[in-house]
C-alpha cells in the first residue's frame, strides 16, 4: 500500500467513526514547490487588485538603508504615502478585502479607528540554505498524535502546499525560523476611561532547528525552549517560567513547563500550564493567544476556508523606532492609527472550532496567515454564542540580521468591553537581540537555572 493509499484509507476509517489514536497524514510531494511559487510555497504572481509579484531581491539589509547588527531596523518605504484610508464612512467599498475583526472595529469606533493602506511589497527573501532545507525535508515529513506532533521535519515550513487545517497550523507554528531572541517587552492594557494596567517580561527563546546550517542529528533539534521573567506588575515581579516544547511528541500536551515563585523561592512544575489560562497584566489574553495560537491544537477541528485578498499590517517598522512615545501610541480605545500600516496581501484563512466535549474561551478562531512568512497577521476570537468577541492585530517587519520576517507590536482588542492589549512593545527599552545570543543553551532554561537567578 502505497503513502497515497494508505492515507486515504485513513480518512475513510475516520469517516466511519473509527477512533485512531495515531493518524498520520502524507507530506508535501515535490512536484509541489512549482514554478508558480516562491520557495517557501507562496504564490509569485501578483493580482489586478493590487497584491504585487514576489520579487525577493532582498535579503538581509536592503541598499536602500544602513543598518548595523544591534540597531532599530530603518524603514526601506519611510518615503512612501497612504493610497487610501478606510474609515467607517468608506468600508463598504473595500468591505471584500477586509477581515470580519476590522469591519467591527471601524463599527465599534466610527470617529477614530482607520486603516491606512500603503503601496503593498515583497521584496524580501530568506537564505538559500533555508529553501533548499524546505525542498529537501517537506516531502518526508509526517504528523503524528492526531496533529500534535511531526516527525521529519525541516528547520522551517513544514507543508509549503498545506491540504489540510492542521498542516497549516503547523506552518504557523514553524513560522519564525529565529534561532535566539532576547528581548524585553512592555506590555500595557488600556481601559476605555484611560487607566493602563503595565506590564514587562523579559524573553528568552532559543530554538535549536533554526541553526544554521541546520543539522537534523542534534539531541535538541525537536525542542523550542523558553525562559520568561516577569518584571512588571510588581505583585509578579521575578517569577519565572522555563521550560521547552516538544516538535515531534504525539501528546496531547507537548510542553513542559516549570516556574518559579519568588513568594516561596521554590521550583515547580506546571503541566497544565497552556490553554486558555489567562496571561498578561489583568490576566488580559491566554497563554494560546501566543503569536494567535501556541499550544496543543487538540481541542479544535482546523479547516482550511482558502486564500484571501485582505489589508494586512505589513513593513510596520515604525513600531520599533525609539522615538515613537506610548502616550502617543497608546491613544483611546487602539493604537493611533497614524502609527500603524496596511498592505494589500493575500492570506490564508485557518478556521478553528471548538470540538465536542471540549472546553475552551473562545468556540472559534479565525486566523489570517500571510503567505510569504507564514506568520499570522490577523485574527478574530469568538465566544460560546458565536458573537465575535476579540480581534488582533500583529505588526511585523523583515528582521535585517535574522534575515528573517520578525513580529513586532501586537494588539488584543476585546470588542466588548472595549479594552485592549498592547504586547511586544520595545519602543522606550532595548532593542531585540536576534541569532546572537552564544549563552543560550539547554542549561540556561533548565529548573535549576529559575531557581538559581530567581529573587
Amino acid at each position: 500500500m502505497n503513502r497515497r493509499t494508505s492515507a486515504l484509507v485513513r480518512t475513510g476509517l475516520i469517516a466511519s467513526g473509527t477512533l485512531l489514536a495515531m493518524t498520520v497524514w502524507a507530506a508535501t510531494p515535490p512536484e509541489a514547490l512549482d514554478s508558480a511559487l516562491t520557495p517557501i510555497g507562496a504564490q509569485k504572481a501578483g493580482t489586478s487588485d493590487g497584491v504585487p509579484a514576489w520579487t525577493g531581491k532582498w535579503l538581509g539589509t536592503p541598499p536602500t538603508v544602513k543598518f548595523q547588527p544591534g540597531e532599530r531596523y530603518p524603514d526601506p518605504y519611510a518615503d512612501e504615502k497612504p493610497l487610501l484610508v478606510i474609515t467607517a464612512q468608506n468600508a463598504s467599498q473595500y468591505a471584500a478585502n477586509l477581515t470580519d475583526g476590522q469591519k467591527a472595529m471601524l463599527k465599534k469606533y466610527p470617529d477614530s479607528f482607520k486603516i491606512p493602506v500603503y503601496p503593498s511589497h515583497r521584496d524580501f527573501r530568506y537564505d538559500d540554505g533555508t529553501y533548499k532545507d524546505i525542498k529537501t525535508y517537506a516531502p518526508n515529513v509526517e504528523m503524528i498524535g492526531g496533529g500534535n506532533g511531526i516527525k521529519n521535519a525541516g528547520p522551517t515550513v513544514p507543508f509549503p502546499s498545506p491540504k489540510t487545517g492542521l498542516e497549516l497550523l503547523w506552518n504557523l507554528k514553524y513560522a519564525s525560523a529565529i534561532e535566539s531572541e532576547k528581548a524585553i517587552f512592555d506590555q500595557a492594557v488600556v481601559y476605555p476611561d484611560g487607566n493602563i494596567a503595565w506590564g514587562k517580561v523579559k524573553y528568552d527563546i532559543w530554538s535549536p532547528k533554526d541553526a544554521s546550517p541546520f543539522d537534523p542529528k542534534s539531541s535538541a533539534v525537536n525542542r523550542a525552549y523558553f525562559r520568561v521573567t516577569t518584571e512588571q506588575p510588581l505583585n509578579e515581579r521575578g517569577t519565572i517560567m522555563v521550560g521547552y516544547s516538544l516538535y515531534d511528541s504525539p501528546e496531547s500536551n507537548s510542553n513542559r513547563t516549570w516556574m518559579y515563585s519568588p513568594g516561596t523561592r521554590r521550583v515547580r512544575q506546571a503541566p497544565e500550564y497552556g490553554y486558555d489560562q489567562p496571561q498578561g497584566p489583568g490576566g488580559f489574553r491566554t497563554v494560546d493567544d501566543d503569536h494567535f495560537f501556541n499550544g496543543s491544537p487538540e481541542r479544535y477541528q482546523w479547516r482550511i476556508v482558502g486564500k484571501r485578498e485582505i489589508y494586512v499590517p505589513y513593513d510596520n517598522y515604525r513600531m520599533l523606532s525609539s522615538s515613537l512615545k506610548y502616550g502617543d501610541l497608546l491613544t483611546g480605545h487602539h493604537a493611533d492609527p497614524k502609527n500603524m500600516r496596511y498592505e494589500l496581501h493575500r492570506v490564508w484563512v485557518l478556521e478553528a472550532t471548538l470540538k465536542p466535549g471540549f472546553r475552551h474561551l473562545y468556540a472559534k478562531r479565525v486566523i489570517y496567515l500571510d503567505e510569504d512568512s507564514w506568520y499570522g497577521l490577523l485574527s478574530d476570537n469568538f465566544d460560546s454564542h458565536g458573537e465575535l468577541w476579540r480581534t488582533n492585530i500583529q505588526t511585523s517587519v523583515y528582521a535585517y540580521d535574522a534575515q528573517r520576517f520578525y513580529p513586532t507590536a501586537v494588539f488584543y482588542h476585546d470588542l466588548i468591553s472595549g479594552a485592549y492589549m498592547a504586547d511586544r512593545l520595545t519602543n522606550a527599552g532595548p532593542m531585540v537581540v536576534l541569532n546572537r545570543n552564544p549563552d543560550f543553551n539547554e542549561a540556561h532554561f533548565a529548573p535549576d537555572a529559575a531557581r538559581g537567578s530567581g529573587l
